[in-house]
């Protein structure tokens, strides 16, 4: 019988770095949108495993990928190519709707997805200098923004509190508000590139303003920048599309390059660059970028297995209904001061007794205790990003449950 959950947390505390603090469960297996902890209670995940669990635990299809690809190969390193590399590089490019000419480049995580964006826009603009025949040296991106813990996607990323102790960063990278006054005022031709998340979601669920992606777009042409966006927690279906992007910018229009991870893998590490059309491909040559494990084949099995279910069972549509149906049961359930909605992509803002008051973190531990798992993602703001297969019935059962988890912080 395996050991009890205090048990493995006191032995977690012993052997692993606590970067992550105290973990709150020991996780041991999971069905659908569940998940049993070493006790053997069981929850809902309404998080899944932050925006990356697309299609729940345990898929059968997922599963049988996965299973099939580790009894044939399950690495290969850069050295070789696999026929599920290049399957899955050919649907990304087919589902997003990519222009001629583009191509993918496989990594492991979000964070090194955004990294090899960076050195993109670094050889953006050194290939195309500005009006003094200088480098572009500048990047601009978004107070609120996060793209990763690297060193250069913790450079892209503007909470103080994740950089200051890694200072110096690498240079060049500049946060404006999201406001298109800010972009207009920071973008010239020194910029070598812009890069933004459609929808901010570790700032609490923040869309950005109206129009502010569609004039990127055509601010970033006007000045030969490149506009970078950032799809790691937001593309793959999570917001009902397979581009949160697509729905800000005009038809016809497509960034020139984009970064995927969490749920392309469905559970699996795997990130992703796009870069759209023959120019930008071009800008990274062989040897300018690699990584031993991008591209491995597990990971390339559940990558296409995640599309392949997503597209065929229509999750796309499930995210749309299902989010919408979510968001107003949370808005008409006192205590709640406000939602904001993008497919299965939801910030829920609580009312606060006071300024200092943490309900949020007050009633993730209520839900915990009550049988689901939630995450908050500031004092008074909670983040729902559970499986795409998730159900109205399944939602209904949390949104009859938060009144009880709002009276019990009180306690």
């Amino acid at each position: 019988m395996s050991a009890r959950q205090d048990e493995l947390l006191e032995q977690y505390r012993d052997n692993l770095l606590g970067v992550f603090g105290d973990p709150s469960l020991v996780l041991v297996s999971g069905e659908g949108v569940h998940v049993t902890d070493a006790n053997g209670k069981r929850y809902m995940d309404l998080l899944a495993g932050i925006a990356v669990n697309a299609l729940g635990h345990a898929h059968p299809a997922w599963v049988r990928a996965v299973s099939e690809q580790a009894g044939s190969l399950a690495h290969i390193s850069n050295l070789f190519t696999s026929p599920g590399s290049i399957a899955l590089a050919h649907k990304l490019l087919d589902v997003t709707g990519a222009p001629e000419g583009s191509h993918v480049f496989f990594a492991n995580s979000g964070s090194e997805a955004n990294e090899a964006a960076f050195k993109l826009a670094r050889r953006h603009g050194a290939a195309h200098p500005d009006s003094q025949g200088r480098p572009r040296q500048r990047v601009i991106a978004l107070e609120h923004s996060f793209h990763g813990r690297t060193m250069g996607a913790l450079a892209l990323t503007a909470k103080e509190a994740y950089r200051a102790p890694f200072e110096p960063l690498p240079a060049g990278v500049e946060h404006v508000p999201a406001t298109v006054e800010a972009l207009e005022a920071a973008l010239d031709d020194t910029v070598s590139a812009v890069i933004v998340e459609p929808v901010q979601g570790e700032a609490g669920v923040l869309g950005l303003p109206e129009g502010f992606l569609a004039r990127a777009r055509e601010l970033t042409r006007e000045h030969g920048a490149l506009l970078v966006v950032d799809e790691v927690q937001s593309g793959i279906g999570r917001t009902g599309a397979w581009l949160a992007s697509s729905a800000q910018l005009p038809a016809g229009e497509f960034p020139d390059a984009v970064t995927f991870a969490k749920g392309l893998g469905g559970g699996f590490p795997v990130g992703a660059l796009l870069t759209a059309g023959p120019e930008v491909s071009g800008l990274l040559s062989a040897g300018q970028h690699g990584t031993t494990f991008g591209g491995n084949p597990l990971a390339m099995a559940a990558g296409l297995a995640t599309l392949t279910v997503i597209e065929d069972e229509d999750v796309l549509a499930n995210a749309r209904r299902v989010g919408e149906h979510l968001a107003q049961g949370l808005r008409a359930v006192g205590g709640v001061a406000g939602v904001r909605q993008y497919g299965l992509l939801l910030g829920v803002d609580l009312v606060q007794e006071g300024p200092e008051d943490p309900v949020a973190q007050r009633v993730v531990a209520a839900a915990r205790d009550a049988g689901f798992i939630l995450n908050a993602t500031g004092p008074a703001t909670l983040r729902l990003a559970p499986p795409l297969i998730i159900t109205e019935r399944d939602v209904d059962e949390f949104v009859a449950a938060l009144p009880r988890l709002l009276a019990a912080r009180e306690h």
